[in-house]
């Protein structure tokens, strides 16, 4: 358990540390705009499982260093080593490209991305992947793919589609253009805008709110929403039941209860 200070990832170009409950993770190639690179995702991939099961950690923060979040694949690198991938080679990337936007979605705790900059391809898509993203205004999105002959990766298709709809998500798909920060707030893409000098702070403060909150509560409600995505109605109202029966029987619910009688704020531990 890493209760604060920079957790150690095994590449200088992912950087980690632990601020007040919150992993603040970053992609750290700021002269590439962060795009990924092979190690970059073996880190990301090794990194997130240790994270999601640290009880000193209530939420997860990904940012990308300088001026952007993340150029999303490295086509100057792909270019020069030109040949595709071996049949083994494939099978890693795959995984790398599933594990990493699974992790992020399926971590039981709040995920939330701040982009400084662009977050292009597979960089917009680790974005979506997150529950929450906070833009400065300069910010932008594109999907890119169209541009280099490719049909997406990283859960683009599965995360537009469910964030803006089947139409929408063809668009931005096709079509590839800019999203400004202004644009994707009104898409609902990002949940708040912010000038681009208060990012860091309003992020990290929006995230530590996160982290505060009920740990038990948190997991189960971010597995009902993300079980509503696929599954009926029905199916959610028991869910939902069952659990709601089950946290009136944690300390936590106790503790919420005795705190607001006392008019005080919750100490949540996790019980």
């Amino acid at each position: 358990m890493i209760l604060s200070g920079a957790v150690e990832t095994g590449s200088a170009e992912l950087e980690c540390r632990i601020d007040g409950r919150v992993a603040v993770v970053t992609l750290n190639r700021p002269a590439a705009k962060n795009a990924l690179t092979l190690e970059m995702k073996q880190a990301l991939v090794a990194l997130l499982p240790r994270l999601a099961d640290d009880p000193a950690v209530g939420a997860l923060l990904l940012t990308g260093a300088g001026s952007a979040f993340c150029a999303g694949g490295d086509t100057k690198r792909m270019a020069r080593e030109g040949a595709p991938p071996q049949p083994e080679e494939r099978k890693a990337q795959l995984r790398w490209e599933h594990g990493i936007p699974l992790a992020l979605h399926r971590m039981p705790k709040p995920t939330l991305a701040a982009l400084p900059g662009a977050a292009a391809g597979a960089g917009f898509s680790l974005a979506l992947a997150c529950d929450l993203r906070v833009m400065a205004e300069s910010a932008f999105v594109t999907t890119a793919y169209v541009k280099l002959g490719l049909s997406g990766d990283y859960g683009a298709s599965w995360f537009l589609t469910h964030l803006v709809g089947p139409a929408r998500a063809r668009e931005i798909l096709f079509l590839g253009e800019r999203l400004s920060a202004a644009e994707c707030l009104a898409l609902g893409l990002a949940n708040r805008v912010v000038p681009d000098a208060q990012l860091a702070v309003e992020a990290l403060a929006l995230a530590q709110r996160l982290a505060g909150g009920p740990p038990l509560a948190l997991c189960a409600m971010k597995d009902n929403l993300n079980r509503a995505l696929g599954e009926s109605l029905e199916a959610i109202l028991a869910l939902e039941a069952e659990r709601m029966v089950d946290g009136a029987s944690s300390e936590d619910y106790v503790e919420a209860v005795r705190a607001f009688e006392e008019r005080r704020p919750p100490v949540f531990k996790g019980r």
